[in-house]
Parts: structure tokens; C-alpha cells; sequence
């Protein structure tokens, strides 16, 4: 059964940074691409960004271009989200989650952890 557990979620002001982790087990982490998503209060999930399980391809949403990375080690089968320049409207419960396809969809996706907050103070 595959485990996905966040950490790293927090208060910030604005401009600032926060470093998610995902940290996964029950699978073969190098064969399934990662991917996080958020979701604000009264809104639908929205995807951040994915990365394959090769590390070869990154796929990020507009709004996060130029400040989010992805990355992972898949030695030690954990994936990462690394937020600079945070704004008010990047606050959300971030998600991360695991499939074997290569896919922004969140539809496809079907290990996800529980969450982690992210607030961002003006």
C-alpha cells in the first residue's frame, strides 16, 4: 500500500520561503512520477508541479513558474517542493501525490498524503 506523508508546511510572511517534503513508501518511488497540488478554502485542487520518476521531465503551473522546484531522491524515496518569493495567494493545503503515468491531471492520480498547511501573511 502506498504511504505519502507531508511535512514541512508552515506560517511565512510574504517573500519568503518554505521547503515541502513528501516522503513515500509501499512503491517503487523511481517508477512513479510525483507531483504536488494545493487546494485554498471554497476552491478546487490545482496542480503545482510534477516531476517523472527519471527526474528527466518537470511540468510546473504558470502561476509558480520561476519560483517553485521540484526535485527528488529517489535514494532516500522522497520528493520535494522548494517555495520562494511566497504571495498571499499561494496560501493552501499542498498535496503531494504519486502515479505511473506522466500526467498534470490530478484525476489521475491515485496516492495522495493527507496534506500539509501553507499560510502566507501579507
Amino acid at each position: 500500500q502506498v504511504h505519502l506523508v507531508e511535512s514541512g508546511g508552515g506560517l511565512v510572511q510574504a517573500g519568503g520561503s518554505l521547503r515541502l517534503s513528501c516522503a513515500a513508501s509501499g512503491l517503487t518511488f523511481s517508477a512513479y512520477t510525483m507531483a504536488w497540488f494545493r487546494q485554498a478554502p471554497g476552491k478546487e485542487h490545482e496542480f503545482v508541479a510534477a516531476m517523472s520518476g527519471d527526474s528527466d521531465t518537470t511540468y510546473y503551473a504558470d502561476s509558480v513558474k520561476g519560483r517553485f522546484t521540484i526535485s527528488r531522491d529517489n535514494a532516500k524515496n522522497t520528493a520535494y517542493l522548494q517555495m520562494n518569493s511566497l504571495k498571499p495567494e499561494d496560501t493552501a493545503v499542498y498535496y503531494c501525490a504519486a502515479t505511473r503515468i506522466q500526467t498534470i491531471s490530478w484525476n489521475s492520480y491515485d496516492s495522495w498524503g493527507q496534506g500539509t498547511q501553507v499560510t502566507v501573511s501579507s
